[in-house]
């Protein structure tokens, strides 16, 4: 039997943490506050997921050692900003023979870094070890135990098929996949264009507007993602047009959600004191666009999100400036 510990207590790690427990995989969190750590412990989590009854099997610590000793899978679903910070701290700690499984979906401020390769480069883990799960999996739902499937992307089919089997849940199907960077760039891409499709609904747009914004934010996706030696294919499935979609519309989405607030008129840092949260998206469109300019790839709908975050254009000039863009033939 596996055994997993899951760095990180937040939405998606605690969730993904009873997926775990519920494929009959045994959990030790780790969590830096100790008051979410002893909700953990007492069953709950109430300041991410209070709807969720957590499995028996699943318990926490403040402790990293702890948490990670004797585990043959373990789960990073810290905010993909702070992994960098997290892992100098304690990236020591994890076993030298364990599946290192990346939840985070974001490129690195600064160095424009996926997170696998944070992670090989600070905790000094081997490509190999290093699994990537992504797909339409919003965290609520999961929780809520809805039917849902996720990627388990990994260079080796052995560590996939590992993570795989140890959170095959009865109402979470995992697919394995080798494709590491398409999986990753969809990831954080969609985040971004949830951002905007978010404010199009703010600004009243209907159905065939935010439509285009998902279509042309895939292409942008899936240019950057095989130009960084990405497969195409990984666009078209759970990883990407999957989570693409579910970030894109469900109000369940932070990025979405933000996305709203902003195109109804609303500042950055207005929209982060009414919500006390910021959005992957936020964070990382900077980051991104970088990425993206490195290599020579168009990202419109990037660039202008980006105008927005940073430079405090308007939605209705973002806007202007996507409609006035010239006229070229659909090809990707």
């Amino acid at each position: 039997m596996s055994r997993a510990a899951v760095f990180g207590t937040g939405s998606w790690g605690t969730a993904f943490a009873a997926v775990l427990a519920d494929a009959g995989t045994p959990v030790t969190m780790w969590g830096r506050r100790a008051e979410v750590v002893a909700q953990v412990n007492a069953g709950v989590n109430e300041d991410y997921l209070p709807e969720l009854r957590l499995p028996r099997t699943v318990r926490a610590t403040t402790d990293p050692a702890e948490a990670a000793a004797g585990a043959d899978v373990v789960v990073l679903a810290v905010p993909s900003q702070t992994l960098r910070e997290n892992l100098t701290r304690w990236g020591s700690v994890l076993p030298r023979d364990a599946a290192v499984v990346s939840l985070m979906k974001g490129v690195e401020l600064g160095t424009t870094r996926r997170m696998s390769e944070v992670i090989a480069e600070v905790a000094g883990v081997e490509d190999e070890r290093v699994v990537v799960v992504s797909g339409p999996n919003l965290a609520h739902e999961i929780a809520a135990k809805q039917p849902a499937a996720s990627v388990v992307a990994s260079r080796s089919a052995t560590m996939a098929e590992r993570v795989a089997a140890a959170c095959a849940a009865p109402y979470f199907r995992p697919y394995t996949a080798s494709d590491v960077v398409g999986t990753e760039i969809a990831g954080a891409v969609k985040n971004v264009i949830a951002l905007a499709v978010g404010m199009a609904e703010g600004l009243g747009m209907g159905d065939n507007s935010k439509a285009s914004i998902i279509t042309r934010g895939l292409a942008e996706t899936t240019r950057l993602g095989t130009a960084l030696g990405g497969e195409a294919v990984t666009f078209a499935g759970l990883a990407g047009v999957g989570d693409l979609i579910a970030t894109c519309m469900s109000p369940l989405s932070r990025n979405h959600s933000f996305g709203v607030r902003l195109g109804q008129g609303m500042a950055v840092d207005e929209v982060v004191a009414l919500t006390r949260q910021t959005a992957e998206g936020v964070k990382s469109c900077t980051s991104i666009l970088e990425l993206a300019r490195a290599h020579g790839v168009d990202v419109p709908i990037i660039e202008q999100v980006d105008s927005m975050i940073r430079h405090g254009a308007t939605a209705q000039e973002v806007t202007a400036a996507l409609l006035s863009r010239p006229r070229k033939a659909e090809t990707g």
